[in-house]
């Protein structure tokens, strides 16, 4: 078998995939638009690996609970009305997945494979000699309403039904998970199975291990088209940042190019709806109020994660193509969320952090495509991750690894087969 495999983009689901393909013996490229410096999607997140998100973005109430907040300016959830046909068929799309059979046919399947990426983190944790703070300390969904712990709780006893553990606590019960820390809430729902690491230290340790690997990676060079050859793609054609026109001979091509790979897809033959859900986060680097356990503020949609010392906030899910500018009003929405949840952080604590954001892929359904293209051999597609791609990460990058082998892989993958939108 030729063993030369090229990946497109260098986000947490590119390199975890090199590094799998690494493994198996195969020569790897990683082509990469931005610069290697650049803080992207898989850097500024919350670093939150959640075996207890088996639900999928698409489902019942999301659309009727987004159309609710589009008048809020800071509310956490914003898709930008423009009539785009590619918006306008995503969200025809959306909507028609957000049924209880689909939550139904895709949490085993969810949960089972953040389960595995969740072990692997551990194995990794082994074999990059740690240096990402990757703890196994749970998550909390702390609810600041009676009507939010309810709705936490449904979700809580769906855990029981697929065998995962949840544990539904009141306001006292919460508080002692979290001594050191004031909290304004009812309640939670505390799910032990999930974990959390620092996702800018773990994608630094990686790509330094796959350099010692010998896995060569090109950063600012922009894909620009395939070359086909026979049956499949021989080629992935592009610039580095000389602008000057390159070709790199390609055996397999793996397109794992987040928010960008729709665009890409398109050369390839491949429908893959997708759009960029922006995302915001703030890393208080000496904070007053510092959580043991990562916590979701459910109401608000905001995630909280301690990262060493330091405590990552961030949220929002805002559809309005690959804007660059920052929302204001998104960015003051989360931090009243904190505030309000954690009443003795004090709002200037949130002056000096950087505003990061980035663009999260986002399919129609919720799910990832993951799996081989139908229109040429010899290139597998691994994107759509959503808010779930540091959780993802490695078990979509082993899949991909015996994907390209030729391999059964070793979960049923078929619900995120390439093809599923035509």
């Amino acid at each position: 078998m030729s063993r030369h495999a090229v990946v497109v983009g260098a986000g947490i689901i590119g390199l975890m995939s090199a590094y799998y393909l690494r493994q198996r013996g195969f020569e790897v490229t990683v082509l990469e638009r931005d610069s290697e410096g650049r803080v992207t999607t898989s850097h500024g997140n919350a670093g939150m690996v959640v075996p207890s998100h088996f639900i999928p973005l698409a489902a019942p109430g999301v659309v009727a609970q987004g159309v609710r907040w589009m008048a809020n300016p800071r509310s956490p959830f914003y898709i930008k009305p423009r009539l785009n046909p590619e918006m306008v068929g995503w969200g025809w799309r959306f909507w028609r997945a957000g049924t209880a059979a689909h939550v139904a046919r895709s949490a085993p399947m969810l949960l089972a494979l953040n389960l595995a990426s969740r072990d692997e983190y551990v194995n990794l944790n082994q074999q990059l000699g740690g240096g990402f703070d990757f703890e196994r300390q749970g998550l909390t969904m702390l609810t600041a309403t009676d009507r939010g712990l309810e709705e936490e709780a449904k979700v809580a006893a769906m855990a029981h039904e697929l065998g995962m553990a949840a544990e539904v606590l009141d306001r006292r019960a919460v508080q002692a998970m979290e001594p050191g820390i004031t909290l304004n809430v009812v309640g939670g729902v505390h799910f032990p199975e999930d974990a959390h690491l620092d996702p800018a230290k773990f994608m630094r340790l990686l790509t330094e291990r796959l350099r010692e690997d010998g896995v060569q990676l090109r950063f600012g060079w922009e894909v620009t088209g395939f070359g086909a050859k026979g049956g499949g793609i021989g080629a992935v054609e592009g610039h580095g940042s000389t602008g000057v026109a390159e070709s790199v001979t390609a055996d397999h091509v793996v397109l794992a190019a987040g928010s960008w790979s729709s665009r890409l897809g398109k050369q390839l033959g491949l429908r893959l709806p997708m759009q960029p859900g922006k995302g915001y986060s703030m890393t208080l680097e000496n904070p007053s109020q510092r959580l043991r356990v990562p916590s979701l503020l459910s109401e608000a949609r905001v995630a909280v994660t301690r990262m060493g010392e330091r405590l990552r906030v961030g949220g929002t899910m805002e559809i309005a193509g690959f804007d660059e500018g920052a929302n204001a009003g998104r960015v003051e929405g989360i931090i009243d969320s904190a505030l309000r949840y954690f009443p003795e952080l004090k709002r200037e604590e949130f002056d000096a952090p950087p505003r990061w954001h980035g663009f999260r892929p986002c399919s129609p359904d919720g799910l990832p495509y993951l799996g081989k293209s139908p229109k040429h051999a010899n290139v597998t597609v691994a994107t759509g991750h959503s808010m779930m791609g540091v959780s993802l990460a490695p078990i979509t990058g082993r899949l991909v690894g015996q994907l390209v082998a030729g391999e059964r892989p070793e979960y049923d993958v078929s619900l995120l087969r390439v093809d599923r939108f035509g």
